[in-house]
């Protein structure tokens, strides 16, 4: 089984080599694809990075809304994915019509959308953020009332960090099914286990576990909390494939994972569906020129309220 692993990983790195393509994973990906890319990182972090780099060709390791913001920022560049069934059940929760109706009753209250988000909903946003700057995209808008999607328990992390009256669309039905999970006992046993350990968790999870923990913040985030603390152990609450990158970043610490929190649809990508996505050029991202216009300067504006 080894042997086998080890010459399809082989196999691949020889046609990421002859095809002239840079492979690109989130760090919610799977131990060895994380391991078999040339960049690991967040949505945002990795569509940035693609605008920077020379290689014209991209395989991408995520789900689906990510890849089309790598397209979104690099429109010609080619951009391919190993399952284009990789989605966001978040992302998914909100949709234009949604985001149309809250424009038309709340008038000139301006919509922020999460970077989870379809590129149709953001083409109807007057700005995206991520979970790492969300309360600084937030805070630095006119106004006190914001409405924000499509995750609640981001939306009311926001609320709490701002003061600002956040209306959350599309609600109770907007959440990250990953994190919602989290049972609230967690961080309770999480110290009787690990009385030395810090616990840090993403804003995506519910306030009452937030509360509980002692850093609350993005996975980029995450993987500078360490070396800001003496902290020896970490219990990470956020998508098990996290524990990988802080692994391999900080050899000299411990993470324990606070649940075994799984994404399926993270781990649709597999080591033989990216051999094959390399081998056969497949599925391109292609995205509608129009939207992408609009979902661009919800995304530009983001930029220029962090440059403020």
């Amino acid at each position: 089984m080894e042997t086998m692993l080890a010459n399809m990983i082989e196999e691949i790195m020889e046609l990421k080599k002859s095809k002239d393509f840079v492979i690109l994973a989130h760090n919610y990906q799977l131990p060895e694809l994380q391991d078999i890319a040339d960049h690991v990182g967040d949505s945002l972090q990795l569509a940035t990075l693609a605008t920077q780099l020379e290689k014209s060709r991209i395989l991408f390791l995520g789900v689906d809304f990510m890849a089309e913001t790598i397209k979104l920022l690099n429109p010609d560049k080619t951009v391919i994915v190993p399952d284009p069934e990789a989605t966001c059940p978040l992302a998914n929760s909100l949709t234009p019509e949604i985001v149309e109706r809250y424009r038309n009753e709340f008038p000139g209250v301006p919509i922020v959308l999460y970077i989870n988000s379809t590129l149709e909903c953001k083409a109807f946003a007057d700005v995206i953020c991520t979970s790492a700057n969300a309360v600084e995209i937030v805070a630095r808008l006119d106004g006190q009332r914001v409405i924000f999607g499509p995750d609640k328990n981001l939306a009311s992390y926001v609320a709490e960090k701002t003061g600002k009256d956040i209306i959350p669309i599309p609600g109770e039905t907007g959440y990250c099914y990953v994190h919602e999970n989290f049972k609230i006992s967690s961080p309770l046993d999480a110290r009787r286990s690990y009385p030395e350990a810090k616990i840090m968790v993403h804003p995506e999870v519910p306030k009452e576990l937030r509360r509980l923990a002692d850093y609350v913040g993005s996975t980029g985030q995450m993987l500078r909390y360490p070396a800001a603390t003496d902290a020896r152990e970490f219990v990470v609450g956020t998508e098990i494939g996290m524990l990988h990158r802080l692994r391999k970043t900080f050899p000299d610490r411990i993470f324990y994972p606070l649940d075994h929190a799984i994404c399926s649809n993270m781990k649709l990508n597999t080591l033989e569906k990216v051999y094959r996505s390399l081998n056969e050029e497949v599925y391109e991202v292609t995205i509608d020129e129009e939207i992408a216009r609009k979902a661009f300067k919800s995304v530009r504006k983001m930029f220029e309220l962090m440059e403020r």
